[in-house]
């Protein structure tokens, strides 16, 4: 079971929680990066990393026998927080294309850069599968 928390007399956020509380299995997808299932890069568009990153994301989660409403947490890093925010209604479309209208505690943040050269974004995910 999933809750949403949301402290009294606060702002309610938009697309994402200010926390959540679950119980069952937990499943832990390391983070996950714009590439193929080949580990190649396709595109160097962020709007097109992210749906591949998501879409990795899920793919993992569904190894996991997990979907994307049992997220609880995800961590994004992003390489340049400017095109980020210049393209967020983007970003907010192809999140809820992928990962639908379920909103999970979220953090954002900017790094100088990802380990894999290319990548623009990364993708950490936590689930809790109900019992």
């Amino acid at each position: 079971m999933h809750k949403i928390l949301q402290p009294d007399g606060w702002a309610a956020p938009r697309g994402y929680s200010n926390g959540m509380s679950a119980t069952g299995r937990f499943v832990f997808v390391s983070g996950q990066v714009g590439w193929n299932a080949q580990c190649a890069f396709e595109t160097d568009d962020l709007i097109q990393q992210i749906r591949l990153a998501l879409e990795n994301v899920v793919a993992v989660l569904a190894a996991g026998d997990a979907r994307p409403e049992h997220v609880v947490s995800l961590t994004w890093y992003f390489t340049d927080k400017a095109e980020y925010v210049a393209r967020s209604k983007e970003v907010g479309e192809v999140y809820r294309a992928v990962m639908g209208k379920h909103y999970p505690a979220m953090t954002a943040v900017e790094v100088s850069s990802m380990i894999e050269p290319r990548a623009k974004v990364e993708i950490q995910a936590v689930a809790v599968v109900p019992a």
